[in-house]
């Protein structure tokens, strides 16, 4: 007759986990989504727009390499893209698109609209879905008629248009918390600033994969203005 089954081994509720480099360190298998850390988000006024970001560059939870790293780029006059996710990916992403856009002001003759760099992101994101880009990017900027426009993305080029504010990266559910709690509609450049600001650094004192201080570029029809946040830096 046959030998009977031996029962399998039931299966652990834990995340696998891999060795570290020192004996005896481990860590669950995390998405690469998070492995750098990042916190971005845009937000309307009246007549103007904001994007804002932290700048720390780190490794997981382990280390911080760096806190200047550069996650918010200038597409256009009047549009601007934060790259959220892994970093290697977030240079090729910033790289590509600011040759899409150049070339796109050669052929054309004119400046590409916020909407359009939007179907632009969404289209290349897409197009990468197999192996894709580990990025979930946020535009921000005004159009002809001056209005804010604001979408965010998924890594397969999902886009989520909003007319209040957008967020991405890893304190996504933090900065979701207070930008309801803070935001509110019809808000000059200058409330629009402290809003921003605040809101970025309430949240990143609660993540810490983000956070090491700010960068916030606050977009309007006569200029852009920028101004660097010092935020904590012993998360």
């Amino acid at each position: 007759g046959h030998r009977p089954r031996r029962p399998s081994a039931p299966q652990s509720i834990h995340p696998p986990v891999r060795s570290g480099h020192r004996r005896g360190c481990q860590w669950p298998i995390m998405s690469l989504m998070e492995y750098n850390g990042s916190a971005i988000v845009a937000m309307a006024g009246d007549g103007c727009v904001g994007i804002a970001s932290d700048t720390r560059y780190g490794v997981r939870q382990l280390q911080t390499v760096g806190c200047n790293r550069q996650k918010i780029f200038q597409l256009t006059d009047q549009t601007f893209v934060g790259l959220a996710g892994l970093a290697t990916d977030v240079q090729t992403m910033s790289q590509l698109l600011d040759f899409r856009i150049k070339l796109y002001s050669l052929r054309e003759e004119r400046t590409m609209q916020p909407k359009t760099v939007g179907n632009l992101i969404s289209s290349m994101l897409y197009e990468k879905r197999f192996g894709p880009w580990f990025t979930e990017p946020v535009v921000a900027g005004l159009d002809k008629d001056k209005k804010p426009f604001m979408c965010a993305f998924d890594f397969i080029g999902a886009m989520s248009k909003a007319e209040d504010f957008v967020v991405s990266g890893t304190s996504s559910e933090q900065l979701f918390g207070v930008c309801e709690s803070f935001w509110r509609p019809g808000m000059n450049k200058d409330e629009l600033f402290e809003t921003l600001s605040q809101c970025l650094l309430s949240a990143v004192d609660r993540d810490c994969l983000a956070g090491w201080g700010g960068v916030v570029h606050i977009i309007t029809p006569e200029e852009i203005i920028t101004k660097k946040l010092k935020g904590r830096m012993d998360q």
